[in-house]
């Protein structure tokens, strides 16, 4: 079908003129090329009905028999009070029916949208994006709706959070996968229950819903792991065209990662140089999107001489590459190039996310083979070192989870990328999951480019080995806090001994690092730490460039044990972070030297390189 066949439906104009309906015959056409398209797929295709096939194999992937059957147990130990709730259950729905219908008929039909523009305090406490139509306030039928879908998604969620007698991790894993089932139940998700839907049915003669069939299949065609609908129109966006477009060259690679240098901007720089370590689980190029965001290019602007770590994209060969190897191959052999580079013997270092677990890795590791003046400053970006309390993902982690992904991870030598990002989909299903269902697949439209989702898209493979590693010794046994219970290249890793300097930036709405958890580092290491909150989440608190004057910051030049009583005497500020982490990071940085250019007998290629690709 061609491209210029979608998307040609037109809205009813506000004015109350009938809606330009299309043509009989064309949609009778469109309709039969979908049939022969559904058949296609169906009869010839054997992907797209074995895209699960790896998955449905376990009969019990998340372990949930376990945690349903507890929760069972607990209900059936009183019957009387789970009928009870059962009851109020029915009773709150039909006051709710009651109290919409009594003010419909007290106001008037005319007057309803109107009085119900200011609703009642009880609804006011209710935020939630899908129903942000006047649509879900016009009609008592879908207000309805909207009201009693909220309180039954609330009932049933505090049945399982109340049970007593259910460990914690059973209690939040059923409550994710119960939040999951009430997600894909809302009325926003089906045509004849969401009140958008059927007025774009209207107003388009139901185009919009053929156009969705047509989305859904190009979905269905292009998947080759797993289906979810697009975020985005990747059409729209290319690396090395406009995302990650700072000027720079590949110095050195080896069969993990590509060392980047970045082509100054200025005449002067400081001394140190500045190496990225970012994590493999993402591209590194959400820290160099746009120009006007890009964290690299502001760095460079500022007088660094700046290099990051660009993680291959493992395959089956690189089963075998450990924690140690990142380390190894990773960030000490990028200190070293740095060094021959720069003729500097230390780096300032940045960690983001596990890149900065990695980071904490070898600061422990160069402080007990007395070389930790390697580093001469390090930067953590949400970054998590003591899992006890480490986010959402803890719901996919326990023993038996594991085995599931590490067989998984035995057949292809590494974790397919789909997986990882149809797990981060899962933590904000509504707006990773269902939004996209609903715009693209029920009201026919494409996907906004967004070049955020696009780098989200831009998934990753995961080696065996080190999967397997990090995911036991970090988030299941938390290994990394015990003194000398992990060992790299055989040495004991006590990250009490880390004396570096060190500035930890973490964000307010993080789920997947929280900031509590993270703030937990500065009272394990022993040099002077900096804590820092900005507002917003994993993604959006980091990238935050000054002259978007978007959100604000905490700080508190004190690190009390307790991250409430830090947060309590912290003061807020203004605007991004970066400003004031290049205050702190220019103590370290040495004086400005003639800015540093690129060898060109050292360039391999040009920057982003082809391991981002």
């Amino acid at each position: 079908m061609p491209n210029n066949a979608k998307n040609t439906h037109k809205d009813t104009d506000k004015q109350g003129q009938k809606p330009d309906y299309p043509d009989f015959l064309e949609t009778s056409q469109r309709i039969m090329d979908l049939w022969i398209r559904m058949g296609k797929m169906l009869g010839e295709q054997e992907a797209p009905l074995k895209r699960f096939e790896s998955f449905a194999q376990t009969t019990d992937p998340f372990n949930l028999s376990e945690a349903v059957g507890a929760y069972w147990k607990r209900v059936m130990d009183d019957p009387e009070k789970f009928i009870q709730s059962g009851f109020d259950l029915w009773q709150q729905n039909t006051l709710i029916w009651q109290e919409i219908w009594r003010d419909y008929l007290k106001k008037g039909r005319q007057d309803f949208k109107d009085a119900l523009s200011n609703p009642q305090e009880s609804i006011k406490k209710v935020s939630d994006r899908r129903f942000k139509s006047d649509l879900w306030y016009a009609n008592p039928y879908f207000h309805f709706l909207k009201e009693a879908y909220i309180f039954t998604a609330g009932w049933i969620l505090k049945r399982v959070q109340n049970t007593d007698g259910m460990d914690k991790h059973t209690k939040e894993k059923l409550a994710f996968f119960t939040r999951q089932y009430i997600d894909a139940l809302s009325p926003t998700n089906f045509p004849f229950s969401n009140p958008d839907v059927l007025q774009e049915i209207i107003s388009t003669g139901g185009l919009n819903l053929i156009e969705g069939i047509e989305n859904m299949l190009d979905d269905l065609e292009s998947s080759e792991h797993s289906f979810f609908p697009r975020t985005t129109d990747k059409k729209a966006f290319s690396v090395g065209k406009n995302l990650a477009i700072t000027d720079g060259a590949v110095v050195y690679q080896n069969d993990l990662m590509q060392l980047i240098q970045y082509t100054p901007s200025t005449d002067k720089a400081f001394k140190t140089p500045m190496l990225v370590v970012p994590p493999w689980i993402n591209k590194y190029y959400i820290l160099d999107m746009r120009p006007d965001n890009s964290y690299i290019k502001w760095m460079v602007d500022q007088g660094h001489s700046v290099f990051v770590i660009s993680w291959v994209n493992p395959t089956e060969k690189h089963r075998d590459k450990s924690f140690e190897h990142y380390m190894e191959e990773g960030v000490l052999t990028a200190i070293d190039e740095i060094e021959k580079i720069t003729n500097e013997a230390a780096v300032n270092a940045i960690g983001y996310c596990i890149g900065g677990t990695l980071l904490t890795v070898t600061l422990a590791y160069l402080a007990s083979k007395g070389e930790q003046d390697k580093i001469k400053s390090a930067t953590f970006l949400t970054t998590l070192v003591d899992f006890e309390e480490a986010g959402d993902l803890t719901i996919f982690i326990d023993d038996a989870q594991i085995k599931v992904i590490e067989e998984q991870m035995k057949e292809k030598g590494y974790l397919d990328a789909t997986y990882l990002k149809s797990t981060f989909s899962l933590l904000r299903a509504n707006d990773m999951i269902w939004s996209f269902v609903v715009n693209n697949y029920l009201l026919g439209k494409d996907p906004f480019p967004f070049d955020l989702l696009y780098w989200n898209d831009d998934a990753v493979n995961l080696p065996e080995a080190m999967h397997s590693y990090y995911l036991r010794n970090m988030y299941l046994e938390n290994n990394l806090i015990k003194k000398n219970k992990l060992k790299i290249k055989d040495t004991p890793i006590d990250i009490t001994k880390v004396k570096t300097p060190s500035y930890f930036l973490s964000t307010k709405e993080d789920h997947i690092a929280p900031w509590k958890a993270t703030y937990q580092t500065t009272q394990y290491f022993s040099g002077h730490c900096t804590f820092t909150l900005a507002a917003s989440g994993h993604i959006a608190g980091v990238v935050n460039p000054p002259k978007a004057k978007k959100y604000s910051h905490w700080r508190n030049d004190k690190t009390p044990a307790d991250a409430d009583e830090w947060f309590e005497t912290a003061t807020e500020h203004k605007g991004s972070w970066w400003s004031n982490w290049e205050k702190w990071v220019a103590k370290t940085s040495g004086n400005k030297v003639d800015a540093r250019q690129i060898d060109k007998k050292r360039v391999i290629e040009k920057a982003p390189g082809s391991y981002v690709k």
